[in-house]
Protein backbone atom coordinates (compact mmCIF):
# COMPACT_ATOMS: atom_id res chain seq x y z
CA UNK A 1 0.00 0.00 0.00
CA UNK A 2 1.26 3.48 -0.84
CA UNK A 3 2.56 5.51 2.08
CA UNK A 4 2.78 9.24 2.63
CA UNK A 5 5.89 9.37 0.68
CA UNK A 6 5.26 7.40 -2.67
CA UNK A 7 1.63 8.79 -3.41
CA UNK A 8 2.97 11.26 -5.86
CA UNK A 9 6.42 11.55 -7.03
CA UNK A 10 9.15 14.21 -5.96
CA UNK A 11 11.16 15.60 -8.17
CA UNK A 12 14.61 17.38 -7.54
CA UNK A 13 13.48 21.27 -7.99
CA UNK A 14 16.56 21.64 -10.06
CA UNK A 15 14.56 21.41 -13.55
CA UNK A 16 17.81 20.08 -15.37
CA UNK A 17 17.43 16.85 -13.35
CA UNK A 18 13.91 16.48 -13.49
CA UNK A 19 14.14 16.73 -17.39
CA UNK A 20 16.67 13.96 -17.39
CA UNK A 21 14.88 11.80 -15.35
CA UNK A 22 11.45 12.29 -17.11
CA UNK A 23 13.95 11.13 -20.79
CA UNK A 24 14.97 8.36 -19.34
CA UNK A 25 11.76 6.99 -17.71
CA UNK A 26 9.84 7.64 -20.98
CA UNK A 27 12.21 6.13 -23.07
CA UNK A 28 12.20 3.34 -21.30
CA UNK A 29 8.68 3.12 -21.81
CA UNK A 30 9.06 3.22 -24.82
CA UNK A 31 11.35 0.31 -25.45
CA UNK A 32 8.45 -1.14 -23.24
CA UNK A 33 6.23 -1.09 -26.36
CA UNK A 34 8.68 -1.41 -28.72
CA UNK A 35 9.95 -4.55 -27.45
CA UNK A 36 6.02 -5.65 -26.32
CA UNK A 37 7.66 -6.57 -23.04
CA UNK A 38 5.74 -6.59 -20.14
CA UNK A 39 2.33 -6.37 -21.54
CA UNK A 40 -0.59 -6.84 -19.80
CA UNK A 41 -3.54 -6.43 -22.56
CA UNK A 42 -3.98 -6.94 -25.91
CA UNK A 43 -6.89 -5.70 -28.08
CA UNK A 44 -8.29 -7.59 -30.87
CA UNK A 45 -9.48 -4.85 -33.53
CA UNK A 46 -11.10 -5.81 -36.86
CA UNK A 47 -11.27 -4.19 -40.17
CA UNK A 48 -8.80 -5.74 -40.53
CA UNK A 49 -8.66 -8.64 -37.59
CA UNK A 50 -5.26 -7.22 -35.70
CA UNK A 51 -3.95 -8.05 -32.30
CA UNK A 52 -2.56 -4.98 -30.64
CA UNK A 53 -0.88 -5.13 -27.37
CA UNK A 54 -0.14 -2.63 -24.37
CA UNK A 55 0.31 -2.04 -20.81
CA UNK A 56 -3.08 -0.71 -18.93
CA UNK A 57 -1.51 1.97 -16.78
CA UNK A 58 -0.39 3.89 -19.58
CA UNK A 59 -3.74 3.85 -21.20
CA UNK A 60 -5.51 4.44 -18.16
CA UNK A 61 -2.86 7.36 -17.42
CA UNK A 62 -3.18 8.67 -20.92
CA UNK A 63 -7.47 8.62 -21.24
CA UNK A 64 -10.48 8.41 -18.97
CA UNK A 65 -11.90 5.73 -21.59
CA UNK A 66 -9.15 3.65 -20.89
CA UNK A 67 -9.62 4.07 -16.93
CA UNK A 68 -13.19 3.31 -17.22
CA UNK A 69 -12.37 0.50 -19.05
CA UNK A 70 -9.77 -1.21 -16.91
CA UNK A 71 -11.71 -0.52 -13.15
CA UNK A 72 -14.90 -2.20 -15.09
CA UNK A 73 -15.62 -6.18 -15.26
CA UNK A 74 -14.26 -6.04 -19.03
CA UNK A 75 -10.72 -4.24 -18.21
CA UNK A 76 -10.14 -7.56 -16.43
CA UNK A 77 -9.89 -9.61 -19.53
CA UNK A 78 -6.64 -10.55 -21.15
CA UNK A 79 -7.99 -9.95 -24.20
CA UNK A 80 -10.08 -6.95 -24.83
CA UNK A 81 -12.37 -6.77 -28.26
CA UNK A 82 -12.74 -3.20 -29.97
CA UNK A 83 -15.34 -3.24 -32.76
CA UNK A 84 -16.29 0.12 -33.63
CA UNK A 85 -12.59 1.41 -34.66
CA UNK A 86 -10.79 0.44 -37.60
CA UNK A 87 -7.28 -1.48 -36.64
CA UNK A 88 -5.41 0.63 -38.24
CA UNK A 89 -6.90 3.75 -36.64
CA UNK A 90 -6.77 2.02 -32.80
CA UNK A 91 -3.00 1.15 -33.58
CA UNK A 92 -2.17 4.66 -34.35
CA UNK A 93 -3.92 6.21 -31.52
CA UNK A 94 -2.57 3.73 -28.76
CA UNK A 95 1.14 4.80 -29.83
CA UNK A 96 0.03 8.55 -29.38
CA UNK A 97 -1.08 7.22 -25.88
CA UNK A 98 2.49 6.53 -25.39
CA UNK A 99 4.35 9.05 -27.32
CA UNK A 100 1.64 11.70 -27.66
CA UNK A 101 2.33 12.27 -31.50
CA UNK A 102 0.36 10.40 -34.34
CA UNK A 103 0.50 10.91 -38.18
CA UNK A 104 -2.59 12.59 -39.56
CA UNK A 105 -3.68 12.74 -43.38
CA UNK A 106 -6.36 14.25 -45.12
CA UNK A 107 -7.68 10.49 -46.09
CA UNK A 108 -7.69 9.33 -42.50
CA UNK A 109 -8.54 12.37 -40.35
CA UNK A 110 -12.41 12.08 -40.15
CA UNK A 111 -11.27 8.25 -38.83
CA UNK A 112 -8.94 9.52 -36.35
CA UNK A 113 -11.36 12.47 -34.84
CA UNK A 114 -14.54 9.84 -34.57
CA UNK A 115 -12.11 7.50 -32.83
CA UNK A 116 -10.19 9.54 -30.51
CA UNK A 117 -14.02 11.16 -29.39
CA UNK A 118 -14.70 7.84 -28.40
CA UNK A 119 -11.50 7.44 -26.52
CA UNK A 120 -11.33 10.22 -24.84
CA UNK A 121 -8.39 11.64 -26.11
CA UNK A 122 -8.35 15.22 -26.26
CA UNK A 123 -5.31 16.32 -27.01
CA UNK A 124 -5.82 13.73 -30.04
CA UNK A 125 -9.55 15.41 -30.74
CA UNK A 126 -7.65 18.46 -30.78
CA UNK A 127 -4.62 18.30 -33.15
CA UNK A 128 -7.50 16.40 -35.69
CA UNK A 129 -9.31 19.58 -35.60
CA UNK A 130 -6.14 21.84 -35.97
CA UNK A 131 -5.06 19.52 -38.67
CA UNK A 132 -8.91 20.20 -40.80
CA UNK A 133 -8.86 23.79 -40.60
CA UNK A 134 -5.00 23.61 -41.81
CA UNK A 135 -5.89 22.18 -44.83
CA UNK A 136 -9.17 22.98 -45.12
CA UNK A 137 -8.96 23.37 -49.07
CA UNK A 138 -7.88 20.09 -49.23
CA UNK A 139 -10.24 18.43 -47.10
CA UNK A 140 -13.08 21.13 -48.26
CA UNK A 141 -15.09 22.90 -45.50
CA UNK A 142 -18.39 20.87 -46.99
CA UNK A 143 -16.64 17.65 -45.62
CA UNK A 144 -15.95 19.52 -42.51
CA UNK A 145 -19.54 20.47 -42.41
CA UNK A 146 -20.77 16.85 -42.96
CA UNK A 147 -17.88 16.07 -40.14
CA UNK A 148 -19.12 17.78 -37.83
CA UNK A 149 -22.81 17.03 -37.73
CA UNK A 150 -21.71 12.92 -37.69
CA UNK A 151 -19.25 13.68 -34.91
CA UNK A 152 -21.04 16.30 -33.00
CA UNK A 153 -17.48 17.73 -31.85
CA UNK A 154 -17.96 20.82 -30.14
CA UNK A 155 -14.20 22.26 -30.94
CA UNK A 156 -14.91 21.58 -34.19
CA UNK A 157 -17.93 23.57 -34.79
CA UNK A 158 -16.15 26.14 -32.93
CA UNK A 159 -13.13 25.92 -34.93
CA UNK A 160 -15.24 26.08 -38.19
CA UNK A 161 -17.20 29.19 -36.81
CA UNK A 162 -14.05 31.10 -36.40
CA UNK A 163 -12.69 29.97 -39.98
CA UNK A 164 -16.41 30.93 -41.15
CA UNK A 165 -15.97 34.29 -39.28
CA UNK A 166 -12.61 35.29 -40.93
CA UNK A 167 -13.46 34.18 -44.40
CA UNK A 168 -16.87 35.38 -44.50
CA UNK A 169 -17.02 37.25 -47.37
CA UNK A 170 -15.55 34.28 -49.51
CA UNK A 171 -18.14 31.63 -47.54
CA UNK A 172 -21.63 33.90 -47.96
CA UNK A 173 -21.20 33.40 -51.79
CA UNK A 174 -21.25 29.78 -51.50
CA UNK A 175 -24.19 27.26 -51.96
CA UNK A 176 -22.81 25.62 -48.10
CA UNK A 177 -24.12 29.17 -46.84
CA UNK A 178 -27.45 28.92 -48.17
CA UNK A 179 -27.96 26.07 -45.79
CA UNK A 180 -26.94 27.53 -42.85
CA UNK A 181 -29.65 27.06 -39.93
CA UNK A 182 -30.43 30.24 -38.15
CA UNK A 183 -28.66 29.61 -35.12
CA UNK A 184 -25.44 29.16 -36.60
CA UNK A 185 -25.49 32.58 -38.72
CA UNK A 186 -26.90 34.64 -35.95
CA UNK A 187 -23.97 33.44 -34.02
CA UNK A 188 -21.70 34.71 -36.60
CA UNK A 189 -23.11 37.77 -37.52
CA UNK A 190 -23.24 38.99 -33.38
CA UNK A 191 -19.01 38.51 -33.54
CA UNK A 192 -17.41 41.61 -33.17
CA UNK A 193 -14.65 39.62 -34.87
CA UNK A 194 -16.55 39.31 -38.38
CA UNK A 195 -13.93 39.93 -40.90
CA UNK A 196 -15.41 42.44 -43.30
CA UNK A 197 -14.34 45.48 -44.58
CA UNK A 198 -18.01 47.16 -44.48
CA UNK A 199 -21.12 46.37 -42.57
CA UNK A 200 -23.05 46.10 -46.16
CA UNK A 201 -21.33 43.06 -46.80
CA UNK A 202 -23.05 41.17 -43.93
CA UNK A 203 -26.17 42.63 -45.21
CA UNK A 204 -25.69 41.44 -48.33
CA UNK A 205 -25.09 38.02 -47.15
CA UNK A 206 -28.38 38.09 -45.06
CA UNK A 207 -30.12 38.93 -48.00
CA UNK A 208 -28.71 36.25 -49.42
CA UNK A 209 -29.99 33.45 -47.01
CA UNK A 210 -33.04 34.95 -46.36
CA UNK A 211 -33.84 34.84 -50.53
CA UNK A 212 -33.20 30.88 -50.89
CA UNK A 213 -35.85 30.31 -48.76
CA UNK A 214 -38.65 33.13 -47.82
CA UNK A 215 -41.23 31.47 -46.81
CA UNK A 216 -39.57 29.20 -43.92
CA UNK A 217 -37.15 32.32 -43.15
CA UNK A 218 -39.28 35.66 -42.95
CA UNK A 219 -39.60 35.33 -39.04
CA UNK A 220 -35.99 34.82 -38.39
CA UNK A 221 -35.03 37.88 -40.72
CA UNK A 222 -35.11 40.60 -37.93
CA UNK A 223 -33.08 38.59 -35.34
CA UNK A 224 -30.38 38.79 -38.08
CA UNK A 225 -30.63 42.33 -38.83
CA UNK A 226 -30.82 43.28 -35.62
CA UNK A 227 -27.25 41.50 -35.38
CA UNK A 228 -26.04 44.29 -37.83
CA UNK A 229 -23.80 47.47 -36.49
CA UNK A 230 -27.26 49.61 -37.80
CA UNK A 231 -25.92 53.05 -36.82
CA UNK A 232 -22.90 52.60 -39.04
CA UNK A 233 -25.22 52.80 -41.92
CA UNK A 234 -26.79 56.08 -43.49
CA UNK A 235 -30.16 57.21 -43.00
CA UNK A 236 -30.64 56.98 -46.27
CA UNK A 237 -29.93 53.10 -46.82
CA UNK A 238 -31.69 52.43 -43.72
CA UNK A 239 -34.91 53.86 -45.18
CA UNK A 240 -34.14 51.62 -48.54
CA UNK A 241 -33.11 48.51 -47.50
CA UNK A 242 -33.86 47.93 -43.96
CA UNK A 243 -36.96 49.59 -43.69
CA UNK A 244 -38.63 47.79 -46.08
CA UNK A 245 -37.69 44.00 -44.80
CA UNK A 246 -40.47 42.48 -43.10
CA UNK A 247 -40.49 43.10 -39.53
CA UNK A 248 -37.71 45.18 -39.49
CA UNK A 249 -39.44 48.65 -39.43
CA UNK A 250 -38.91 49.27 -35.85
CA UNK A 251 -34.99 48.38 -35.97
CA UNK A 252 -34.67 50.98 -39.27
CA UNK A 253 -36.70 53.40 -36.62
CA UNK A 254 -34.39 53.23 -33.72
CA UNK A 255 -31.24 53.28 -35.85
CA UNK A 256 -32.24 56.41 -37.67
CA UNK A 257 -33.43 57.71 -34.42
CA UNK A 258 -29.49 56.86 -33.14
CA UNK A 259 -28.03 58.84 -35.73
CA UNK A 260 -29.94 61.94 -36.08
CA UNK A 261 -30.61 62.58 -32.14
CA UNK A 262 -28.17 61.89 -30.17
CA UNK A 263 -29.34 63.82 -27.19
CA UNK A 264 -31.74 60.65 -26.98
CA UNK A 265 -29.37 58.04 -27.30
CA UNK A 266 -30.00 56.96 -23.90
CA UNK A 267 -33.67 56.37 -24.51
CA UNK A 268 -32.74 53.98 -27.58
CA UNK A 269 -32.86 50.59 -26.65
CA UNK A 270 -30.73 48.84 -29.20
CA UNK A 271 -28.20 45.85 -29.33
CA UNK A 272 -25.26 47.26 -30.97
CA UNK A 273 -24.17 50.42 -31.61
CA UNK A 274 -20.77 50.49 -31.98
CA UNK A 275 -18.46 49.25 -34.77
CA UNK A 276 -16.96 45.54 -35.16
CA UNK A 277 -13.43 44.83 -33.99
CA UNK A 278 -13.91 45.77 -30.09
CA UNK A 279 -13.01 42.46 -28.52
CA UNK A 280 -10.82 42.12 -24.99
CA UNK A 281 -9.27 39.82 -27.29
CA UNK A 282 -8.03 42.88 -29.60
CA UNK A 283 -5.20 44.80 -29.63
CA UNK A 284 -5.19 48.67 -29.27
CA UNK A 285 -4.90 51.00 -26.25
CA UNK A 286 -5.78 49.01 -23.23
CA UNK A 287 -6.39 50.54 -19.25
CA UNK A 288 -7.61 48.74 -16.17
CA UNK A 289 -10.13 47.00 -14.80
CA UNK A 290 -10.96 46.64 -11.35
CA UNK A 291 -13.12 44.75 -9.24
CA UNK A 292 -14.28 45.46 -5.51
CA UNK A 293 -15.35 43.13 -3.65
CA UNK A 294 -18.35 44.58 -1.86
CA UNK A 295 -20.77 41.49 -1.19
CA UNK A 296 -24.29 42.12 -3.09
CA UNK A 297 -23.11 45.25 -4.97
CA UNK A 298 -20.22 44.77 -6.62
CA UNK A 299 -18.63 47.85 -8.29
CA UNK A 300 -16.11 48.01 -11.47
CA UNK A 301 -13.94 50.54 -11.54
CA UNK A 302 -11.79 51.73 -14.73
CA UNK A 303 -8.56 54.04 -14.90
CA UNK A 304 -8.18 56.65 -17.03
CA UNK A 305 -4.47 57.14 -17.84
CA UNK A 306 -4.76 60.29 -19.37
CA UNK A 307 -6.46 61.55 -16.01
CA UNK A 308 -4.97 59.51 -14.03
CA UNK A 309 -8.04 58.89 -11.57
CA UNK A 310 -10.78 56.18 -11.60
CA UNK A 311 -14.13 55.72 -12.06
CA UNK A 312 -16.90 53.68 -11.94
CA UNK A 313 -17.69 51.66 -15.17
CA UNK A 314 -20.76 49.30 -13.90
CA UNK A 315 -22.91 48.05 -10.44
CA UNK A 316 -23.30 44.32 -10.72
CA UNK A 317 -25.78 42.51 -8.15
CA UNK A 318 -23.88 39.28 -6.65
CA UNK A 319 -25.51 37.69 -3.64
CA UNK A 320 -22.43 35.77 -2.78
CA UNK A 321 -18.92 36.28 -1.64
CA UNK A 322 -15.03 35.17 -1.70
CA UNK A 323 -15.65 34.27 -5.42
CA UNK A 324 -12.66 34.32 -7.83
CA UNK A 325 -12.45 36.44 -11.00
CA UNK A 326 -11.20 36.07 -14.17
CA UNK A 327 -10.94 37.62 -17.44
CA UNK A 328 -12.13 35.69 -20.71
CA UNK A 329 -12.19 37.13 -23.95
CA UNK A 330 -14.80 40.12 -23.20
CA UNK A 331 -16.37 38.31 -20.25
CA UNK A 332 -15.40 38.57 -16.32
CA UNK A 333 -15.96 34.88 -14.55
CA UNK A 334 -17.15 34.91 -11.38
CA UNK A 335 -16.05 31.07 -9.98
CA UNK A 336 -16.74 29.48 -6.41
CA UNK A 337 -17.46 31.42 -3.59
CA UNK A 338 -19.77 31.53 -0.10
CA UNK A 339 -23.26 32.47 0.18
CA UNK A 340 -24.53 32.35 3.64
CA UNK A 341 -22.21 29.78 5.25
CA UNK A 342 -23.00 27.47 2.08
CA UNK A 343 -19.45 27.00 -0.09
CA UNK A 344 -20.46 27.15 -3.95
CA UNK A 345 -18.98 25.05 -6.97
CA UNK A 346 -21.21 28.04 -9.19
CA UNK A 347 -19.75 30.00 -12.41
CA UNK A 348 -21.18 32.72 -14.10
CA UNK A 349 -20.12 35.52 -16.16
CA UNK A 350 -20.31 38.99 -17.10
CA UNK A 351 -20.44 40.48 -20.27
CA UNK A 352 -18.54 43.37 -20.04
CA UNK A 353 -20.00 45.27 -23.26
CA UNK A 354 -23.61 44.04 -22.82
CA UNK A 355 -23.59 44.48 -19.11
CA UNK A 356 -25.70 41.05 -18.41
CA UNK A 357 -24.91 37.88 -16.72
CA UNK A 358 -25.19 34.24 -17.85
CA UNK A 359 -24.78 30.41 -15.92
CA UNK A 360 -21.71 28.35 -17.20
CA UNK A 361 -21.41 24.62 -16.20
CA UNK A 362 -20.78 24.59 -12.42
CA UNK A 363 -17.69 22.70 -10.96
CA UNK A 364 -17.47 19.60 -9.91
CA UNK A 365 -16.01 20.79 -6.37
CA UNK A 366 -17.07 23.29 -4.15
CA UNK A 367 -14.42 25.73 -3.16
CA UNK A 368 -13.34 29.59 -1.86
CA UNK A 369 -10.38 31.27 -1.39
CA UNK A 370 -8.87 29.59 -4.60
CA UNK A 371 -7.14 30.47 -7.69
CA UNK A 372 -7.94 30.71 -11.09
CA UNK A 373 -5.97 31.14 -14.56
CA UNK A 374 -6.38 30.85 -18.17
CA UNK A 375 -4.52 28.71 -20.24
CA UNK A 376 -4.54 27.60 -24.10
CA UNK A 377 -8.02 28.94 -23.47
CA UNK A 378 -8.92 26.77 -21.14
CA UNK A 379 -9.92 27.96 -17.57
CA UNK A 380 -8.79 25.93 -14.42
CA UNK A 381 -9.75 26.33 -10.85
CA UNK A 382 -6.96 25.65 -8.65
CA UNK A 383 -6.93 24.47 -4.49
CA UNK A 384 -9.05 26.61 -2.36
CA UNK A 385 -10.81 25.32 0.97
CA UNK A 386 -14.44 23.60 1.19
CA UNK A 387 -15.85 22.62 4.39
CA UNK A 388 -13.16 21.36 6.97
CA UNK A 389 -10.68 20.64 4.51
CA UNK A 390 -7.16 22.37 2.49
CA UNK A 391 -7.94 21.47 -1.52
CA UNK A 392 -5.33 20.09 -3.62
CA UNK A 393 -7.63 19.41 -6.42
CA UNK A 394 -7.58 21.23 -9.80
CA UNK A 395 -10.59 21.09 -12.33
CA UNK A 396 -10.49 22.67 -15.68
CA UNK A 397 -13.41 23.96 -17.58
CA UNK A 398 -13.42 23.65 -21.76
CA UNK A 399 -16.77 24.72 -23.37
CA UNK A 400 -17.27 21.23 -25.03
CA UNK A 401 -16.70 19.06 -21.69
CA UNK A 402 -17.68 21.40 -19.01
CA UNK A 403 -15.59 20.68 -16.00
CA UNK A 404 -13.07 18.04 -15.58
CA UNK A 405 -10.54 17.18 -12.88
CA UNK A 406 -6.78 17.31 -13.47
CA UNK A 407 -3.99 16.18 -11.66
CA UNK A 408 -3.95 17.70 -8.29
CA UNK A 409 -1.46 20.08 -6.86
CA UNK A 410 1.23 18.08 -4.97
CA UNK A 411 0.74 20.23 -1.47
CA UNK A 412 -2.87 21.56 -1.19
CA UNK A 413 -3.44 24.78 -0.04
CA UNK A 414 -5.78 28.21 -0.17
CA UNK A 415 -5.05 31.75 -0.52
CA UNK A 416 -2.46 30.78 -3.18
CA UNK A 417 -1.72 33.25 -6.21
CA UNK A 418 -1.07 32.00 -9.64
CA UNK A 419 -0.38 32.93 -13.39
CA UNK A 420 0.31 31.50 -16.74
CA UNK A 421 3.58 31.29 -18.76
CA UNK A 422 5.59 29.86 -21.47
CA UNK A 423 2.54 27.70 -21.64
CA UNK A 424 2.57 26.27 -17.84
CA UNK A 425 1.01 27.49 -14.73
CA UNK A 426 2.75 28.36 -12.06
CA UNK A 427 1.02 28.67 -8.43
CA UNK A 428 2.60 30.10 -5.56
CA UNK A 429 2.21 30.88 -1.81
CA UNK A 430 -0.46 29.68 0.32
CA UNK A 431 -1.77 28.41 3.11
CA UNK A 432 -1.11 24.34 3.83
CA UNK A 433 -3.35 22.17 5.65
CA UNK A 434 -1.87 23.15 8.89
CA UNK A 435 -2.66 26.55 8.56
CA UNK A 436 1.14 27.14 7.99
CA UNK A 437 1.71 29.97 5.22
CA UNK A 438 4.48 28.08 2.86
CA UNK A 439 6.96 29.15 0.46
CA UNK A 440 6.29 26.24 -2.01
CA UNK A 441 6.05 26.85 -5.71
CA UNK A 442 4.54 24.41 -8.37
CA UNK A 443 4.72 24.10 -12.18
CA UNK A 444 1.55 22.21 -14.29
CA UNK A 445 2.22 21.29 -17.43
CA UNK A 446 -0.95 20.59 -19.31
CA UNK A 447 1.28 17.76 -22.00
CA UNK A 448 2.13 15.38 -19.57
CA UNK A 449 -0.86 16.55 -17.05
CA UNK A 450 1.53 17.03 -14.01
CA UNK A 451 2.82 19.53 -11.19
CA UNK A 452 6.22 19.55 -10.25
CA UNK A 453 8.06 21.71 -7.58
CA UNK A 454 10.08 24.46 -8.60
CA UNK A 455 12.77 26.73 -6.31
CA UNK A 456 10.92 28.09 -2.78
CA UNK A 457 9.99 31.55 -2.82
CA UNK A 458 12.44 33.60 -0.32
CA UNK A 459 9.91 34.86 2.36
CA UNK A 460 6.48 33.04 3.48
CA UNK A 461 3.80 35.68 2.39
CA UNK A 462 0.21 36.48 4.53
CA UNK A 463 -1.02 37.40 1.21
CA UNK A 464 -0.07 37.93 -2.07
CA UNK A 465 -0.56 38.63 -5.36
CA UNK A 466 1.25 37.94 -8.88
CA UNK A 467 1.72 38.62 -12.82
CA UNK A 468 3.22 37.32 -15.32
CA UNK A 469 5.85 40.14 -17.21
CA UNK A 470 8.54 40.32 -19.46
CA UNK A 471 9.48 36.58 -18.79
CA UNK A 472 9.47 36.91 -14.98
CA UNK A 473 6.74 35.81 -12.62
CA UNK A 474 6.37 39.19 -9.88
CA UNK A 475 5.14 38.44 -6.39
CA UNK A 476 3.54 41.51 -4.33
CA UNK A 477 3.24 40.12 -0.77
CA UNK A 478 4.08 40.83 2.95
CA UNK A 479 5.49 38.80 6.14
CA UNK A 480 4.44 40.26 9.36
CA UNK A 481 5.71 43.91 8.80
CA UNK A 482 8.19 42.98 5.99
CA UNK A 483 7.07 44.35 2.45
CA UNK A 484 8.58 42.37 -0.07
CA UNK A 485 8.42 41.90 -3.91
CA UNK A 486 9.83 38.64 -5.35
CA UNK A 487 11.06 38.09 -9.02
CA UNK A 488 11.03 34.22 -10.34
CA UNK A 489 13.16 33.31 -12.99
CA UNK A 490 11.72 30.31 -14.75
CA UNK A 491 14.73 29.91 -16.62
CA UNK A 492 17.34 29.20 -14.01
CA UNK A 493 14.71 28.32 -11.48
CA UNK A 494 15.73 30.94 -9.27
CA UNK A 495 14.26 33.63 -6.44
CA UNK A 496 15.63 37.31 -6.55
CA UNK A 497 14.13 40.36 -4.08
CA UNK A 498 13.53 43.93 -6.29
CA UNK A 499 12.31 46.73 -4.55
CA UNK A 500 9.55 46.37 -2.16
CA UNK A 501 5.72 47.88 -2.18
CA UNK A 502 3.44 47.88 0.94
CA UNK A 503 0.15 46.08 1.38
CA UNK A 504 -0.30 44.84 -2.56
CA UNK A 505 -3.71 44.08 -3.29
CA UNK A 506 -2.96 43.08 -7.49
CA UNK A 507 -0.36 43.23 -10.31
CA UNK A 508 -0.88 43.58 -13.88
CA UNK A 509 1.23 43.86 -16.86
CA UNK A 510 0.42 46.53 -19.08
CA UNK A 511 1.93 48.70 -21.81
CA UNK A 512 5.37 46.76 -21.80
CA UNK A 513 5.48 47.70 -17.59
CA UNK A 514 4.44 46.18 -14.20
CA UNK A 515 1.42 47.66 -12.45
CA UNK A 516 0.79 47.21 -9.16
CA UNK A 517 -2.50 48.11 -7.03
CA UNK A 518 -2.33 48.49 -3.21
CA UNK A 519 -3.79 49.24 -0.53
CA UNK A 520 -3.42 50.52 3.02
CA UNK A 521 -6.45 49.93 5.27
CA UNK A 522 -5.36 52.78 8.60
CA UNK A 523 -5.54 55.21 5.73
CA UNK A 524 -8.31 53.48 3.83
CA UNK A 525 -6.80 54.71 0.40
CA UNK A 526 -5.60 52.73 -2.39
CA UNK A 527 -2.49 53.43 -5.05
CA UNK A 528 -1.51 52.53 -8.36
CA UNK A 529 2.26 52.60 -8.95
CA UNK A 530 4.46 51.06 -11.64
CA UNK A 531 8.01 49.43 -11.69
CA UNK A 532 10.87 51.12 -12.87
CA UNK A 533 12.69 48.08 -13.41
CA UNK A 534 16.01 50.32 -15.30
CA UNK A 535 16.16 51.81 -11.72
CA UNK A 536 14.53 49.33 -9.57
CA UNK A 537 11.96 51.68 -7.68
CA UNK A 538 8.34 52.46 -7.63
CA UNK A 539 6.49 55.28 -9.39
CA UNK A 540 3.35 56.34 -7.54
CA UNK A 541 0.17 57.47 -9.44
CA UNK A 542 -2.83 58.31 -8.11
CA UNK A 543 -4.40 57.44 -4.98
CA UNK A 544 -8.32 56.80 -4.06
CA UNK A 545 -10.67 55.31 -1.92
CA UNK A 546 -11.39 52.15 -2.08
CA UNK A 547 -9.85 49.72 -0.17
CA UNK A 548 -11.99 46.51 -1.38
CA UNK A 549 -10.27 45.77 -4.46
CA UNK A 550 -9.86 41.67 -5.20
CA UNK A 551 -8.59 41.78 -8.96
CA UNK A 552 -7.65 43.58 -11.98
CA UNK A 553 -7.42 43.06 -15.31
CA UNK A 554 -6.07 44.66 -18.61
CA UNK A 555 -8.42 44.98 -20.81
CA UNK A 556 -9.23 47.44 -24.53
CA UNK A 557 -10.66 51.28 -23.20
CA UNK A 558 -12.87 50.88 -26.57
CA UNK A 559 -14.53 47.62 -24.44
CA UNK A 560 -15.29 49.98 -21.66
CA UNK A 561 -16.16 53.29 -24.04
CA UNK A 562 -19.98 54.31 -22.87
CA UNK A 563 -22.37 53.80 -25.81
CA UNK A 564 -22.73 57.61 -27.73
Amino acid sequence: MATSYTQRPSLQSNSSEQNRFMDKLMWKIFSFYDEQSLIDVTFKVSNPTALIPAHRLILAAASPYFENLFNGDQGNYPIIEITDIDSDIFERLITFCYTGQTLFTVSNVSAMLKAAIVLKLDDVITSCVDYLIAHINKFTLQAAYALERESRCEHLMQKIIEYETQNFVEISKSDEFLNFDFEKLQRILESDNLNITREEDAFDAINRWFNYNVPARQEQLPLLIACLRLTQFDAEFLLTHIQPLPGCELLAFKAISWIREPAARTKINMRFTRPRGISAANCGEKTLLAVCGNAIYPKLLQYSKAEDKWQEYASIRCDYKCYRTILKDDNLLFVGGIKKRAILNIVRSWNIRNKTWRNLAAMNQKRFRHCVVELDGKIYAIGGLDIGKTLSSVERYMTSDGWQFVNGLIVGRYDPCAVTLNGKIYIMSGINGDNDYIKSVECYNPVSNAWTSCADMIERHTFSVAAAHKGHIYVLGSNGDKKTVERYDPQRNTWSKICSLRGGISCVSLDNKLWAITGDFLSGMTCVSVYDEKNDRWEQKCAFSETNIRSCFAVPEALLTSNE
